[in-house]
């Protein structure tokens, strides 16, 4: 019986929009508001689901009190109230548009759930976007 269990977090960050090969110009018509050079927030919403076998003998896919400290460790304590762009070395080549942070999100937690377990990350940049990736 197979089975996914989540974890809701949220983190607030920092970040713009900015292709370097690009004028400033072109960055503002493809991004818009989102490449302000002076960056803007977002009170991101995170959901990280775990899906696999149920353990017969804990009745548990994955203990969630140690998804919910994996997430605040690896996540939030490194996200929250940074700048993206500035502060967090995976940004430093990589435009931090939601597609990507979703990505950077889950290489980082991926490592530390079990292989045969399914890991999925839903990242709500606001209430009505959001990205899922689940490494495919």
């Amino acid at each position: 019986m197979r089975v996914k269990v989540s974890r809701k977090a949220h983190f607030n960050a920092a970040h713009k929009l900015h292709n370097p090969k690009w004028s400033n110009e072109k960055n503002e018509e493809v991004y818009g508001k989102c490449s302000s050079p002076n960056y803007h927030g977002h009170n991101y919403e995170l959901i990280v689901s775990v899906t696999g076998e149920v353990d017969p003998e804990t009745g548990f896919v994955m203990d969630i009190k140690d998804l919910k400290d994996l997430i605040a460790v690896e996540i939030e304590d490194v996200f929250d109230h940074k700048n993206l762009n500035l502060d967090i070395p995976d940004f430093e080549e990589l435009n931090p548009t939601a597609e990507h942070i979703a990505v950077v999100i889950w290489n980082k937690l991926r490592k530390f759930i079990k292989p045969d377990l399914d890991l999925e990350v839903v990242l709500y940049e606001t209430p009505r976007n959001f990205v899922t990736y689940t490494g495919t």
